[in-house]
């Protein structure tokens, strides 16, 4: 028998219902994580730090996939479908996610980037987004960069990163 049989699944929201999804899930008693960043809104008048949504489009929930949970997530007001694989809802690996509640709430530069397949794997070891781990890229002329992958969604988010903060791991 599973120990854990709850798993984390992405669901996709309409067009700027991220909140309102995250809200809905959350107001039945369903784990739900909605990934954000601090931005500064500019305005005519004023600079002021809002957050947006890290991947925008999804808000994360995690069940144990009994068939009222499912449905009372699906028919929650601005989701669109729960990502799935073949007809079947797919999981999202608890160490992306995991590197995702790192990501959540920073204010450092992150910009949504085309899923990576390829790079060295490695882990931050040090600062606020110690213990996130993603891969290494450095374009030529920029700075070093770690990218966070949700392979499901075929998504990758970039961070800005001094080089000596940064440790290879193995698969």
């Amino acid at each position: 028998m599973n120990e854990n049989p709850l798993k984390w699944y992405a669901v996709h929201t309409r067009s700027r219902f991220e909140q309102k999804v995250h809200a809905g899930i959350s107001g039945k008693s369903i784990d739900a994580f909605l990934p954000r960043i601090q931005v500064i809104s500019r305005r005519k008048d004023r600079h002021k730090k809002i957050y947006v949504p890290l991947i925008p489009g999804y808000v994360f929930v995690r069940f144990d996939m009994e068939p009222e949970t499912y449905w009372n997530i699906i028919k929650t007001s601005g989701v669109v479908r729960m990502v799935s694989f073949r007809g079947e809802p797919a999981p999202v690996s608890d160490n992306e996610v995991a590197s995702l509640m790192i990501l959540d709430g920073t204010d450092r530069t992150v910009q949504n980037r085309t899923f990576i397949n390829k790079g060295d794997r490695v882990m931050i070891m040090e600062g606020p987004l110690k213990g996130l781990v993603g891969f290494y890229l450095r374009r030529k002329g920029q700075s070093d960069k770690v990218v966070v992958s949700v392979e499901l969604l075929k998504r990758s988010l970039s961070v800005e990163i001094e080089d000596w903060l940064l440790e290879k791991i193995e698969f």
